[in-house]
């Protein structure tokens, strides 16, 4: 009877032990963890912040986007803008033509905000476009070298943007800290004033979330951003005209505008049996406006001032700039839309320049 209990006691120990082992573990676990929860708190307070009822998608917060001083700021994209279709394509024709700028030094731009942040793609993009030499260095590693050299290549962006009214909306800080909204603006404002030989789609708009710190916590809001407007507009180059009324309330209108285009281009294009049935796509290359104006002018265009089957993009434009100097040279006003426009097959751009020749040369006929 004794031996039984003896054998069977160290199976039981007292509860007191056992709880008080229990608590002992848990208070331990709870120590360990009490340091790596402090350091998370305040990105966990971020994120609840922006995270409202209101907000159906959480905002992908990096550690840096909460460490704010008092009353500092932040602004990160929604998520929800990024699907976006016409954001992507803007991003997409941005990535490309600064690739396409950029093809002989041989640098090739995937991310913008990973790519441009530190400001040696910028001054590189600024120095082709601009035909200049920026005096900065040309490797920087740390980040107070890189913020210097962002303020030569921004200062010398706002010195080309300034006569032509443009309010700069970047700052150094907001490119160096990967602000794809500043890095975007930036780059539509380049890609404008340079009237770079892209079509940027329209009404692009975002949602900003906007993360501010005050009195020690974190308040958010959501903004809209406008990215782009219409081409005009942002091209700021000439006053609304009967296109685009014509455009806006009279499509019906449009259709009788067109015929008569057709009719009056073919009269003298078939003298060389060609013919247009789609004014958009078979003046884009040029080929036929070069042609038109040689037998409007009632003269022989030599073949080696144009390309007769041009293969790329800036033979096309080449092309339609060359027709645009022989309308010059005919006496004409300069067209007010842009060789680009006519080869990325803006049909209201193509629609004045054949009306131009139109209100020309029909009453000559």
């Amino acid at each position: 009877m004794s031996s039984v209990l003896l054998r069977s006691s160290p199976l039981r120990p007292p509860r007191m032990k056992k709880e008080e082992s229990f608590l002992g573990k848990l208070g331990g676990t709870l120590a360990r963890k009490k340091k790596s929860r402090e350091v998370s708190d305040l990105q966990e307070e971020g994120k609840n912040a922006i995270n409202s009822p209101m907000s159906p998608a959480s905002v992908d917060l990096h550690p840096e986007d909460t460490l704010l001083e008092e009353n500092e700021e932040r602004r990160m994209i929604d998520p929800t803008s990024k699907d976006d279709p016409k954001f992507k394509e803007l991003v997409k024709v941005l990535i490309d033509w600064v690739n396409d700028v950029l093809v002989e030094e041989r640098i090739i731009v995937k991310q913008l905000e990973e790519d441009l942040y530190d400001g040696q793609v910028l001054q590189k993009l600024l120095e082709k476009l601009a035909g200049c030499k920026l005096n900065v260095a040309e490797v920087t590693q740390s980040e107070i070298a890189q913020k210097q050299k962002l303020h030569t290549v921004l200062e010398a962006v706002q010195d080309l943007l300034r006569p032509h009214g443009w309010a700069p909306q970047w700052t150094v800080d907001a490119i160096h800290g990967k602000n794809l909204v500043a890095i975007l603006h930036l780059l539509v404002s380049l890609a404008t004033h340079f009237r770079a030989p892209i079509r940027l789609p329209e009404h692009v708009s975002v949602q900003v979330v906007v993360v501010r710190k005050r009195e020690g916590l974190l308040h958010s809001s959501h903004v809209t951003e406008e990215l782009t407007t219409t081409t005009e507009a942002m091209m700021g180059r000439f006053e609304r005209d009967a296109f685009d009324t014509l455009f806006d309330h009279a499509p019906d209108k449009l259709n009788v505008v067109k015929k008569s285009l057709i009719t009056f281009v073919n009269k003298h294009l078939n003298k060389l049996n060609l013919e247009v049935t789609e004014l958009e796509t078979q003046f884009a290359d040029g080929v036929y406006l070069v042609l038109l104006m040689g037998l409007l002018e009632d003269y022989f265009v030599p073949l080696h001032n144009f390309y007769l089957t041009p293969d790329s993009f800036d033979q096309k434009v080449h092309n339609v700039s060359f027709a645009f100097e022989l309308m010059l040279d005919g006496g004409l006003k300069k067209p007010k839309a842009r060789p680009e426009d006519v080869v990325n097959l803006d049909l209201k751009s193509t629609l004045r320049v054949l009306y131009n020749l139109f209100t020309k040369y029909k009453s000559m006929e």
